[in-house]
């Protein structure tokens, strides 16, 4: 029973989509997804747990494997017995190490992909057992396999750290029932429940207080480590944790929309996306493997017919090396490490991104677009002033107002409904128009009342007022034909907005442009504050894309687009990477955004993007570590100098460094 909003397009004179917004039950069936990415039924409370516990039995059988396996080959080696029982031990050893990559490399060929760090293992490896040296074949695998083992423990270990960042799901409910309480899954708790939080706990769901007061740690959702005061009628965020206080809490969504439910499954889908680095690793492999695998065959049978065809089996054995060797595996392993870590990393700072791509693409942003309300400015609205039109008087201005804003969940709306409570006086409402980016009609069994910007006076048939909007957002509002009188509404800039803009620019991004619903004059007020190259105004929902377009076309680089509202979700998916704020923005907005700044500060753009450009300069790092010490080995193999146990030890150092490295990726700070 989430709450999901729709919008209504109620725009005012400097257009912001004053988007009525009416909220909805909908009722989510079971089998619910998880964070973890499984399907389960209600009360599913199992986290991540089974993940881990899974990869936990996978790295036992392995190591079981390959201690089994170095026992044989040590047997083998070690004990006198006839060579064809010495072969078994040494085919049963490699068998046990070497069975998931010969696996992955056949069922790779049947589906038509020769080039791969498998296929270049099976290989050589095949060929070693060719030329007798069985107990190197078994070595070379158990290498391998050692290095494989020790990078999952540490891509494991990454993840960990991650989800040790976000461990924010609450274990569980106190349900206030009566006198009693009743300690229930996060699941089973439905909305308008009253749930019991005492310090110390986590609060298991979104909710609002209704009783009781403490601070309350957010740290784990924004970032911020200062606490906050929590009051009756302040809404909470599942996750936080209760430092004092005993709190009281009407629940406002169920557990699967919950906050946590929502930040732990961008986590859990970052790692999905690939980056643009590790594409190019992927286009690089089907160019690189059969290169390197064209050269060792050329070292294989070229030399001999120089030197003898007695010396073939040296110069063969060379070029197996080179096989082995040329396996790409640091570059495979470190790189998603690294954009990990990023992930991580962001996400210690209150940023949350959903990919690795989104990581790689954010380093050098050309140009960055904002919405207005919410975004730049602080989207809390107070009335400021009231002008009754000739005739008009202001308690029926007021009555008209609070008629046309009852349902409305706007912060403008709000702010109206707040000012003119008193003057409500419940009179019924029969039908209500919608006139999307214009405002509202909505008719009593006695009344028709308008509200909403100056187009909807005139499309109504009603002459609106002269007025100044520099001051703020003017709502007009008439009854029965007849004008009644403007309400002006102030929103403030967000304290920061201008420093967030000059951190870009010394960043590099030249260009910052603001698109808003709002009118000319409110705009440009905005623009001027906070230091903007230009702004686009008194757009409409669909044409904020065009103008986005329009601006940033032809710049040569990646543009950000930064917004908050439901109104927002088009271009935040359109954009090159969509930014939401996550505390004030809505659920489409935060759903279509690449990446959620969680404590609504504009200045974090800046720090995202330093985590990027940190992120980056680890896989380049990498890239370039690990393909120079494995061309300086490629050469010292292509004449002799390295044998087959140590050219894979070589590769697996290189790749267990490569690792080492992109752990740095998470220590990061904005």
């Amino acid at each position: 029973m989430s709450e999901h909003k729709h919008e209504h397009g109620h725009s005012h004179e400097h257009g912001h989509e004053h988007g009525h917004e009416h909220h909805h039950e909908h009722h989510h069936g079971h089998g619910a997804e998880c964070a973890c990415g499984h399907e389960h039924g209600d009360g599913c409370g199992c986290g991540h747990d089974h993940g881990r516990e899974h990869e936990k039995n996978e790295l036992i059988a392995t190591a079981v494997c390959m201690a089994v396996s170095v026992a044989l080959v040590a047997a083998g080696a070690l004990i006198p017995m006839p060579a064809a029982l010495k072969l078994a031990l040494y085919l049963a050893a490699y068998f046990l190490v070497g069975r998931e990559v010969i696996a992955t490399a056949v069922n790779n060929i049947v589906h038509g992909e020769w080039f791969d760090e498998n296929f270049l293992m099976a290989v050589a490896t095949v060929g070693a057992f060719a030329v007798g040296e069985w107990a190197e074949a078994v070595a070379v695998m158990i290498f391998y396999n050692i290095g494989e083992t020790l990078q999952d423990m540490a891509v494991a270990k990454s993840r960990a750290s991650i989800a040790g960042l976000m461990d924010i799901r609450p274990e569980f409910a106190r349900v206030v029932r009566g006198a009693a309480e009743e300690v229930l899954a996060p699941e089973r708790v439905e909305v308008g429940d009253v749930v019991r939080v005492k310090p110390g706990e986590r609060v298991p769901l979104d909710c609002v207080v209704v009783s009781g007061e403490g601070s309350v740690d957010a740290s784990a959702l924004t970032g911020e480590s200062i606490p906050v005061m929590a009051r009756p009628g302040t809404p909470l965020a599942s996750g936080s944790v209760a430092m004092s206080g005993l709190l009281d809490c009407r629940v406002t969504s169920v557990f699967a929309e919950s906050t946590v439910q929502k930040i732990l499954q961008l986590v859990s889908e970052s790692g999905e996306k690939k980056a643009k680095a590790e594409k190019f690793i992927t286009r690089f492999s089907k160019v690189y493997t059969p290169a390197v695998m064209g050269l060792a065959a050329l070292i294989a049978v070229v030399p001999p017919l120089f030197f003898g065809l007695d010396t073939f089996f040296s110069w063969f054995y060379r070029g197996l090396i080179f096989l082995v060797v040329s396996c790409p595996c640091a570059l495979v392993i470190s790189i998603p490490v690294s954009f990990l870590g990023g992930i991580g990393g962001a996400a210690k700072n209150g940023i949350l991104v959903k990919g690795g791509d989104v990581i790689d693409r954010l380093r050098a942003p050309a140009a960055v677009v904002f919405d207005k309300t919410g975004t730049l400015t602080q989207g809390k609205f107070s009335v400021r002033g009231v002008r009754c039109a000739s005739g008009a008087d202001e308690a029926e201005l007021l009555r008209a107002a609070a008629v046309c804003e009852r349902n409305s969940n706007h912060p403008i709306a709000l702010s109206i409904r707040a000012y003119c409570a008193s003057s409500d006086d419940g009179e019924e409402i029969v039908s209500l128009e919608e006139k999307a980016g214009f405002g509202l009609i909505v008719k009593t069994a006695s009344h028709t009342y308008a509200a909403g910007n100056a187009k909807l006076m005139e499309h109504i048939g009603v002459a609106p007022a002269q007025e100044d909007a520099r001051e703020g957002t003017v709502t007009h509002v008439a009854c029965d034909g007849r004008f009644l009188g403007t309400l002006t509404i102030a929103d403030e800039v967000k304290p920061g907005a201008k420093e967030a803009i000059d951190e870009l620019r010394a960043l590099g991004v030249q260009h910052c442009y603001m698109l808003t619903g709002d009118s000319e004059a409110t705009a440009k007020r905005v623009a001027e504050a906070v230091g903007l190259d230009g702004y686009r105004a008194q757009l409409l929902p669909h044409e904020k894309v065009a103008a986005y377009e329009e601006l940033t076309d032809g710049l040569g680089g990646v543009s950000l687009y930064t917004g908050d509202g439901i109104n927002d979700a088009p271009l935040l998916a359109r954009a090159d990477i969509g930014v939401a704020m996550g505390g004030v923005g809505s659920d489409a907005a935060i759903e279509a955004a690449d990446l959620v700044l969680m404590t609504d500060e504009p200045g974090k753009l800046a720090s995202a993007v330093r985590i990027a450009r940190h992120t980056h300069a680890i896989v380049r790092e990498n890239i370039i570590f690990a393909l120079g010490v494995k061309g300086v080995v490629l050469v010292l193999a292509a004449f002799g100098y390295t044998p087959m146990w140590l050219a894979i030890f070589a590769d697996v150092g290189v790749a267990l460094l490569a690792v080492a490295n992109a752990a740095r990726a998470v220590r990061v700070h904005g």
